[in-house]
Formats: structure tokens, C-alpha cells, sequence
């Protein structure tokens, strides 16, 4: 939920010129999940995220947004299915957009193609991956450009590959928009990511964080995640300084919730 606010408020800000958009997305997923399948209600996680907001009324500007977004996605007012990044920025994007997604996962990327299939001359899936992928893309022809980069970071050489990926991004494309979604998680690389991307970042960035309980003793699960935004558009940092208290309140499951936002600017 926290990746998805950041993209919606960024996708609103730089969609507001006329100029083209080039949005990519290293790791899209199928872009639509069903939460009335029978896995979805087994697990039940919805309920613990996206399930909290659902009938909040007087939420903050960029929670409203987002709210929004995932409502255009459930057209009889049910909460039935929850819009992953390519369904929020198909959503969002204009007719002279472009979406270029990338999916290594065989089946999800099938998914993907087929939902997307009457759309190609807006929208281009890559059964790929998406770091190496990255590289053939950037710069976007208009030279104005978000990037998602959201691994799953099973596996923990995602974090150095996330690494190597931005600093060869901003050397290729040094004004785009990078937006890099990590989980927290009791993990070193997990706690260093955003040291390391700070680094990467120069004076124009912004991190926001947020734990939603107290880590497991025996050092396992996600107990919050972070976005950290290379070149963030302005007034996001606001908004999201808007937003938090109520993430906290509405996702916090122990008094260990909280959150925390940092910035640098150019």
C-alpha cells in the first residue's frame, strides 16, 4: 500500500504537463489480483491493508487518491479486486503515454500480456528481466520518465542488483523519476539499502518508511516496508508527511507502528 500511494501521487504530478510520460516498471506482476479467489481469502491480507481503508471517510489527500484508484478498479463499489502498479498506471496515464512492464515470471507475465492485449501501442510487456531490461529503455525518447523498481528480494542478491541497477540509471537518465520499493525485514541488506541509495542520490531524494508492528522474535516476516524516490516530484514530500499519521493509525497492529520520512534537496 505504501508503493502504491507514492505511485499515485507521482503519477498525478507528472501527469499534470502535457508532455509525454514513459512509465516502467522492472517487476509488474499481473497487474490485477482477485481478492474473492479462494488463496486471497485464505490468507487474508487484504483485510489488513487495503480492507482498513475501504470505507474511511476524511482521509488524507494522497490516501484519498489512492482510495480512489483502487475504487476505479472495483466498478460495483465491492471490494473484489486490488490494482497492482501497471493497472494504477494504466488507470492514471493518458493517451499519449507509455508503459513499458516487465515480468520474468512466466505465468504472471502471460496474465499481464493478455490483460493488456488491446492496448499494445500505449502499453509494451517484456517477459523479462526487468533489470537488464531497464537498460534498453532508459533515456525514454520524451525524456520524461518514472521508473518502479520493486523486486520481491526473495532472493538477497536483489538488493545488490537493485544498487547496480540505479547507478547505471542515472547515468543514463539522470533527471528521471526512480522509485525503489524495499521491505523491512531482519536483514542487514534490508537496513542498508537506503544508505546506499542515499549515496547514490546526491541532494535530490526523499525516503519514507513504515512499520506496522514489532519484529518477529525468531526474525522472520515483513514487519514494514519502505520507498525511497530519486528525483521526487514536488510537493510529495508534503503529502506523504500528510499521510502518515494515518498510516500508522489505520495499518499499525502494535504500538510499535510508526514512520519516518527524509529528504534531500538539489
Amino acid at each position: 500500500m505504501l508503493k502504491h500511494v507514492v505511485l499515485v501521487q507521482a503519477l498525478a504530478y507528472l501527469t499534470a504537463k502535457e508532455t509525454p510520460l514513459w512509465f516502467v516498471d522492472t517487476h509488474a506482476g499481473a497487474g490485477l489480483y482477485s481478492l474473492d479467489s479462494a488463496y486471497a481469502q485464505k490468507l487474508g491480507e487484504y483485510k489488513d491493508g487495503i480492507g482498513r481503508l475501504w470505507e474511511q471517510k476524511d482521509l488524507p489527500p494522497a490516501l484519498a487518491d489512492y482510495l480512489r484508484e483502487v475504487k476505479r478498479a472495483n466498478k460495483d463499489g465491492a471490494l473484489r479486486h486490488y490494482p497492482g502498479s501497471p493497472q494504477i498506471a494504466m488507470q492514471m496515464l493518458r493517451a499519449q503515454d507509455r508503459l513499458q512492464l516487465f515480468e520474468l515470471h512466466s505465468s504472471e507475465g502471460e496474465i499481464l500480456r493478455k490483460q493488456y492485449a488491446n492496448v499494445k501501442r500505449r502499453v509494451s510487456v517484456q517477459p523479462t528481466d526487468g533489470f537488464a531490461g531497464l537498460k534498453a529503455v532508459l533515456p525514454p525518447a520524451s525524456r520524461r520518465g518514472l521508473v518502479l523498481i520493486d523486486p520481491s528480494y526473495e532472493d538477497k542478491a536483489d538488493y545488490v542488483r537493485v544498487v547496480d541497477a540505479m547507478r547505471d540509471a542515472l547515468q543514463r537518465f539522470a533527471t528521471g523519476v526512480y522509485a525503489v520499493w524495499y521491505p523491512q525485514v531482519q536483514r542487514p541488506e534490508s537496513k542498508e539499502l537506503p544508505r546506499q541509495l542515499r549515496e547514490l542520490a546526491g541532494k535530490s531524494w526523499l525516503h519514507i518508511s513504515l512499520k506496522v508492528m514489532t519484529p518477529a522474535r525468531d526474525g522472520l516476516g515483513l514487519h514494514g516496508s519502505g520507498m525511497f524516490v530519486f528525483n521526487p516530484p514536488w510537493k510529495l514530500e508534503e503529502a506523504l508527511q500528510q499521510a502518515s499519521p494515518a498510516l500508522v493509525r489505520l495499518l499499525g497492529r502494535d504500538r510499535k507502528a510508526s514512520s519516518g520520512i527524509q529528504s534531500g534537496q538539489a
